[in-house]
């Protein structure tokens, strides 16, 4: 592992570079098609931004492997967050893009970092208003543990254990391809 950041006052170490976020995508791709038996009303929905990101990162990879591509969709949880009305939840309301019926669909949310489960709470809430799902899966990159509900990742790419005190950061090119995970502390 490496560590970037000189000039830096935290320290950050590259948890996962470009080819292990790869190898991690690829893995979750062959472990939703193996659950899922293929993509038969399979949906990718990523959350704003990072899951979005990674979801269309994600349908990429599922396409090389399975020739098909799914429909990819983003939703947006600043309206959903159970902090809304605090100084820390002030961000510009985004906008959800589900250009598709979710009704009767395995949708597999999509996440860059899992913590708390909050995000994924408040992103099961928005996602209800557009329909009744089948079922919801749920896919990370990295599964930093600390629960506050009981919500558990389906596809993990990697468990990284922290203290709240770090942090947990997806590093996105311009092209908004995931090119390092880096952990501040």
């Amino acid at each position: 592992m490496s560590t970037r950041g000189d000039d830096m006052a935290d320290e950050k170490t590259v948890i996962l570079d470009n080819s292990g976020i790869k190898r991690a995508l690829t893995r979750i791709s062959h472990e939703i098609l193996e659950r899922n038996k293929g993509l038969d009303d399979v949906v990718l929905i990523g959350i704003r931004s990072g899951g979005a990101f990674l979801a269309t990162e994600l349908a990429a990879t599922l396409e090389d492997i399975e020739g098909i591509k799914p429909a990819v969709g983003t939703v947006d949880i600043t309206l959903y967050r159970d902090d809304v009305g605090s100084s820390q939840s002030r961000q510009p309301v985004g906008r959800t893009d589900i250009p598709f019926s979710v009704e009767n669909k395995r949708v597999v949310l999509v996440d860059d970092v899992l913590c708390t489960g909050r995000t994924i709470r408040a992103a099961m809430d928005a996602l209800m208003d557009h329909g009744r799902p089948r079922c919801i899966q749920l896919a990370v990159l990295i599964d930093r543990g600390h629960r506050d509900l009981p919500i558990r990742a389906d596809y993990v790419g990697r468990n990284v254990p922290t203290s709240m005190k770090e942090n947990v950061q997806v590093i996105f090119d311009a092209a908004n391809h995931a090119c390092e995970v880096l952990l501040e502390k």
